[in-house]
């Protein structure tokens, strides 16, 4: 008899023991390319963001481009920062 999260039954009638299957580990490169999407995601957000609030006050062109470049500039400072810290909680940039 096995418990489902609801009354016992038995193991043939269990949703979560059927086809269940165990996940393998990441591989360095799976978790590289996963890391490299995550850090693109927050500086595509932290670049977009400055110039979106500038264009609520009818700003130039001029001034749209100088939003991005500063959100840019934010973001890969951000990214750097995001990076470092997590370095501190793996113990190193790369694990074994």
């Amino acid at each position: 008899m096995l418990e489902c999260g609801r009354p016992p039954v038995e193991k043939r009638d269990c949703p979560l023991v059927e086809g269940c299957r165990m996940v393998e580990p990441m591989t360095r490169e799976e978790r590289d390319s996963g890391n490299r999407k995550i850090k693109v995601g927050f500086l595509l957000i932290v670049t977009v963001s400055p110039p979106m609030m500038a264009l609520l006050g009818d700003p130039t062109l001029p001034q749209v481009a100088a939003a991005a470049g500063g959100g840019f500039l934010l973001g890969l400072a951000f990214v750097w920062y995001l990076g470092r810290l997590a370095s501190e909680f793996t113990g190193g940039s790369r694990r074994p």
